[in-house]
């Protein structure tokens, strides 16, 4: 039997539901005098039954751009993930604001969930840091994207894994609300084809559906597209791939810094390589570029990366 495919516009949709988080009371007599609000955000299911990194991060821009002043948007954002997260229980974003200068505010979330055990309490799953400014002009410059095809002529994912029967290969088929197009072969199944000889990918991304929202939603979009393949370039680089059997892999931190503001449902060519993997630890640095060439913002991510025998 053939596995439903959903309608795109709802699973954009869904997505755009899952970053709307739900505003909660602030006690102060439990909070830090720097706390100014509380939100609450729900996960979708996932194979395997775990949390994805990129949901909990695109929710935390959510909520730390909530509390931004009017006409700040974020340009730069750290995230620390310290524990898993347990798709059974809501998440809890806790925003403290650090500074709110003359044309900058800092903002620090904290994302938590009830703990495993009664004597845990709560645990913390993510920790971030986000600075806004006012939109300024300025110096400018920016390198320019390389040559890469158009993404309409690229096979989509559910394309790519068509006939697969595979909870992983269903689920990135049809619930991903986000379209990645490969330009360098997809390992999904298989090693790169040059047999670990390049540690450089190219995927072109947007959302499934037009995302009809205000720019924090493509703010938060854009950080959560971020995490799906920033592993990528490591597997390349080592001959791996998502199949390999053993492979263990974890985003340890992730940070993002936005040139220029853009639209998530507009095709973004992202360029990644892994110039290290070291101590169980790879690297990656990330490039997105819009339709037209220019650098519109800068990803690098370190994450635990194991393989059986390594």
């Amino acid at each position: 039997m053939s596995t439903p495919v959903p309608d795109p516009s709802a699973v954009v949709a869904g997505l755009v539901d899952l970053l709307d988080l739900r505003p909660l009371d602030v006690d102060p007599a439990l909070s830090a005098p720097t706390t100014v609000a509380a939100f609450e955000g729900d996960s979708n299911p996932q194979p395997g039954g775990h949390v994805f990194g990129g949901q909990v991060m695109g929710q935390a821009v959510t909520a730390v751009g909530r509390t931004a002043p009017e006409g700040r948007r974020i340009h730069s954002m750290y995230s620390y993930f310290l524990a898993p997260g347990d798709p059974r229980h809501p998440i809890r974003f806790q925003v403290d604001a650090l500074r709110d200068g003359g044309s900058f505010s800092v903002r620090r979330v904290l994302a938590t969930q009830p703990g495993r055990t009664a004597d845990e309490g709560e645990r913390t799953i993510l920790a971030m840091t986000a600075s806004f400014q006012e939109e300024q002009d300025g110096l400018e410059h920016s390198e320019h994207a390389p040559e890469a095809p158009d993404p309409d002529g690229l096979p989509t994912t559910a394309e790519v894994l068509a006939g697969i029967d595979h909870p992983v290969a269903r689920y990135w088929s049809t619930q991903r609300p986000i379209d990645i197009r490969h330009v360098t072969d997809p390992i999904y199944l298989r090693p790169d084809a040059n047999g670990g000889a390049t540690d450089t990918q190219m995927v072109w991304m947007r959302t499934l559906a037009p995302v009809a929202a205000d720019a924090l939603v493509h703010d938060a979009i854009l950080a959560f597209a971020s995490d799906y393949t920033p592993f990528e370039p490591i597997l390349r680089r080592q001959g791996l791939s998502w199949m390999t059997p053993g492979l263990k892999m974890a985003t340890i931190d992730h940070a993002i810094w936005w040139h220029r503001h853009v639209r998530a449902d507009e095709w973004l060519l992202y360029v990644q390589r892994s110039p290290s993997a070291a101590g169980g630890r790879g690297l990656t640095h990330g490039q997105v570029f819009d339709r037209a060439g220019d650098l519109v913002a800068t990803v690098t991510q370190e994450g635990m990366i194991r393989a059986r025998g390594a």
